[in-house]
């Protein structure tokens, strides 16, 4: 009874909140969950995105058995975390590991947006870091995929400590002169925006994405300024130089495999 009740739920057909039109769950699937009409960008999960970009069989997970815990003993925050693993399937807010793009070979990261928004706190930071390690050790490119509400508030400052972990080791990475691709989704913002996720050799990013490290309404009523139409947004940090390329999602991985391609002869 439970499982066909979970079919006809998954069977419901879902409104796109950009344009409103109603979308069979099935054709939203196929077209890899983007809108039909508007092409609006629905989130993906990890794992969701992991098989959008790479070859069939070929991910390897590093470091799964890592997750944070209350360090700070923080109210509440044990049951969230808790809560997260459940609701996400995931131990943590981002997934590491192993992988080949059209048979290109890269260690790539994918931050998980229903593990506590993706929040970014230690063991997110140190997934990174030792992301960055292994692509040092194979001498091979890496790509990250982003989205986040920011730092993690319960780990206080530790959580802060990542941007300048992160941004340290991707310092090292650069010097050894490795390809480091960044992919930008809705939401990238706070600490994550402001540190890895923009640190990359080429930035790309979806249709559509919220970028930035405060979000747009709190810059408004900070300044007391009209902000320009879709400010922030991936489209229009493309027009002002802040990203490289605007990707769609069916084209995600032929754009990868073209960039990884390029650097390998080059």
């Amino acid at each position: 009874m439970e499982k066909e009740e979970e079919e006809k739920k998954v069977a419901l057909p879902i409104n796109c909140p950009s344009c409103s039109a109603r979308i069979p769950a099935e054709a939203l699937q196929r077209n890899l969950k983007v809108c039909p009409k508007c092409q609006h960008h629905f989130s993906l999960n990890a794992r969701e995105r992991i098989d959008l970009m790479v070859d069939n069989g070929s991910f390897q997970e590093f470091d799964a058995d890592l997750s944070s815990f209350n360090l700070l003993d923080f109210p509440g925050y044990q049951e969230k975390l808790e809560k997260a693993q459940e609701l996400s399937g995931s131990r943590e807010a981002i997934i590491t590991g192993l992988a080949t793009v059209d048979g290109h070979k890269l260690v790539l990261g994918v931050m998980e947006s229903s593990f506590m928004m993706a929040s970014m706190g230690s063991v997110v930071g140190e997934k990174v870091c030792r992301a960055v390690e292994q692509a040092m050790e194979l001498s091979c490119p890496l790509l990250i995929c982003s989205c986040s509400g920011g730092a993690r508030m319960q780990e206080g400052m530790v959580a802060l400590m990542q941007m300048a972990k992160t941004s340290a080791v991707l310092g090292k990475f650069n010097q050894a002169g490795l390809l480091y691709i960044s992919l930008l989704t809705h939401p990238t913002t706070g600490g994550v925006s402001a540190s890895f996720a923009s640190l990359a050799d080429i930035i790309l990013a979806e249709p559509g994405a919220l970028i930035g490290f405060a979000g747009p309404r709190v810059i408004k009523q900070t300044i007391g300024q009209q902000l320009p139409p879709r400010f922030q947004r991936s489209e229009f940090l493309l027009e002002h130089g802040m990203i490289d390329l605007l990707v769609e999602r069916s084209q995600l991985k032929e754009t990868l495999s073209s960039l990884l391609g390029l650097h390998q002869e080059g």
